[in-house]
Parts: C-alpha cells; structure tokens; sequence
C-alpha cells in the first residue's frame, strides 16, 4: 500500500483512508444531480464565459473557486479532474487538450481545457434555482 514508511505515520494514513473510502465507497446519488463541487465548477465556468474567458484549464477554474468561496486551499486536483471528467461524460463540459507544441515552447506540460456546454448552462441554472429554493426552506423553517 503506498503512503508513509513511519509506522506512526502509516496508521495515521491507513485509517484516515479506510474513512474516506467508506464515505465515498457508499456514496449514490440520483441521475441527474449535481455534488456541490460540480456545481461549483460550472458556476465558475459561467463566471469565466461571463467576463469573455469561454476555455479555462482545471488550475485557473480552481483559483477561482477558492476566491469566490473564501477558501484558504485550492481544491485538491485529484478531486477538481475527477468532477471535471464527470462533466465531460455527462456532456455539462466538453473537453480538448491543448496543442503539444504550446506547451513544448513554454516549458511545461500540456493543459487539457474546458468550456461549459450548453447542456452545462442548463444544469447550472437549475442548480442555483433548487439552492435558492433550499435557502428560502431552511429559513421559513426555522421562522417561529
């Protein structure tokens, strides 16, 4: 198993691993909906269409969800391509690498870029719409 070769540091690693898993072993949503970092990603890509950026690569997309949520980190990349990825599959993003000769001549690898579809458009809308709805729930619940 990779990870740390501290045994005091391997049991850290090990359990804190067999907690994730668990979390997200067991995880099933219905088709169709959205987890909140999928939401996040096509709002950012909204924004970014918005002020005339209609392509952006996973590190700018997630530079900009840590500033409009206030967060002190970037989200982890493996957990922003993976959302990414489901994105493309789902058809809300499509995907395309950028040419190799770019990158050769800037010195660093090639970025796979991403633009919001219009199917994304869709799903994005509607997910603002059920978090407004949820947010006017929560506070006619907890109204006396």
């Amino acid at each position: 198993m990779p990870g740390p070769t501290d045994p005091t540091e391997r049991a850290s690693f090990e359990l804190i691993n067999r907690r994730y898993l668990r979390i997200t072993c067991g995880m099933r949503r219905k088709p169709g909906t959205l987890i909140p970092i999928e939401r996040s990603l096509l709002a950012a890509a909204l924004e970014l269409a918005a002020i005339g950026q209609p392509e952006f690569h996973g590190y700018a997309v997630a530079r900009l969800m840590r500033d409009r949520e206030g967060a002190r980190r970037l989200t982890a990349h493996g957990t922003l391509y993976r959302a990414l990825e489901r994105l493309d599959e789902a058809g809300l993003v499509e995907g395309r690498w950028e040419d190799p000769q770019i990158a050769a001549d800037e010195g660093r690898p090639r970025r796979r870029f991403y633009r919001i579809t219009a199917l994304g458009e869709q799903a994005a809308a509607g997910a603002a719409a059920d978090s407004v709805a949820a947010g006017r729930l929560e506070t006619a619940m907890s109204e006396p």
